[in-house]
């Protein structure tokens, strides 16, 4: 299936307007789709920047990735003048957005009742690690944190090695998809009630459905893997072959998620002695004699090179990747191709790959893409027009 060619409409949020008071990954990924697709996108941060623009090191893509689209202001929200512009802009805005700890927002002057009361049409959205109430509604909260306390952690690395960290800032980008799909049926449910309303956006809570497969596990018979480390094997311990195999040159992630697969592996790996086994037609089966089965095809798999048992396993439609290294996935030709990634002379820093959203609207035009700006750049015109 290829794209539609017919005329396509506006930017789908064309005419939205969005208060940003977001900062590093979970509420910039939001607004920052919202600005992709067209709303005017409003970040606000304070004197001297939000704490992306200031870590050392490596923040200078991050700030780029997720700031581009957006006007800047630069304000000082512990004065009163910086709080009446603030107002001034929830009273013509559609959408707030901020991921602040539980009661910051109402301590300044800026909480959902008082901006409602002025914009009953607004919709307010807020992202924290705990929510709003509960018993650890004041806990600070990062990605690191929230992996460790919603189970991520705990169920990610080997049976016998320590609890280990997403790779990835999972929970981050998990929020911040949320907030967006929260704010957009917000938006959808406004058009029939003419109503705004907050949305809440608990980041333990997002984190949770993603341990699906490993919870699942606790109710089966057996209660699961015991302390829930499965390394790269299926979390749920129900899928035989699922891991990351030996290459001559590297490792290759293979799965089999049901029992055609199987057989079309056993060939394309040229194993038709496992294959033909009739102990492993079924996967129960093969579940029962995992090491084995596993052992036996890395066995197999370490005499290729990734790029030969990929061509090999594709050939034979079985679900299947090189474990990549970072440069590798940024020059992607396939992501190139559909421009999910491309190069970019950013005037502040240079030269970067940058993601589109992932957001493809094929009926809508999308905006053209404009640079983050350094902070402050649209303070000045931004306050005269709420002067008038």
């Amino acid at each position: 299936m290829s794209a539609p060619t017919t005329a396509k409409r506006k930017p789908p949020l064309d005419g939205i307007r969005v208060i940003d008071l977001t900062q590093v990954y979970n509420g910039p990924y939001a607004t920052y789709m919202m600005a992709r697709n067209g709303a005017e996108v409003i970040k606000i941060e304070p004197p001297g920047g939000e704490h992306l623009r200031k870590r050392a090191g490596g923040s200078a893509l991050p700030f780029a990735m997720l700031n581009g689209n957006k006007r800047s202001m630069e304000l000082d929200l512990k004065t009163p003048e910086a709080i009446e512009a603030v107002l001034k802009l929830a009273d013509s805005a559609d959408v707030i957005v901020e991921n602040f700890t539980p009661g910051v927002m109402a301590r300044l002057g800026l909480g959902y009742e008082v901006l409602q009361a002025r914009n009953p049409r607004l919709i307010y959205a807020c992202s924290s690690g705990y929510g709003i109430d509960g018993p650890y509604r004041d806990y600070p909260a990062m990605d690191l944190s929230i992996q460790a306390m919603s189970g991520i952690m705990g169920v990610t690395g080997f049976p016998d090695g320590p609890p280990v960290k997403s790779g990835s800032t999972a929970c981050d980008f998990i929020a911040g998809t949320h907030v967006y799909a929260g704010v957009m049926t917000a938006l959808f449910e406004r058009e029939r009630s003419g109503l705004g309303q907050m949305v809440e956006i608990a980041m333990l809570e997002a984190a949770y459905f993603t341990l699906t497969s490993n919870i699942g596990a606790l109710f089966s018979e057996g209660g699961g893997p015991p302390g829930g480390r499965t390394g790269n094997r299926h979390g749920g311990m129900s899928i035989c072959p699922y891991n990351v195999y030996p290459a001559a040159d590297g490792f290759i992630a293979i799965l089999c998620s049901n029992d055609k697969h199987f057989v079309s592996l056993m060939k394309a790996l040229e194993m038709p002695e496992l294959g033909n086994d009739p102990r492993y037609a079924l996967n129960k089966n093969r579940v029962a004699a995992m090491d084995s089965i596993d052992a036996q095809i890395a066995a197999r798999t370490a005499q290729f090179s990734k790029a030969d048992l990929f061509a090999r396993i594709m050939r034979h439609h079985v679900p299947s990747a090189p474990v990549r290294g970072l440069q590798e996935v940024i020059d992607d030709p396939h992501l190139h191709a559909r421009g999910a990634l491309r190069w970019f002379d950013h005037p502040q820093h240079g030269r970067l790959v940058l993601a589109e959203s992932p957001l493809r609207l094929h009926g809508n035009e999308r905006p053209d893409y404009t640079p983050s700006v350094p902070i402050g750049t649209d303070t000045q015109a931004i306050l005269d027009s709420l002067m008038g």
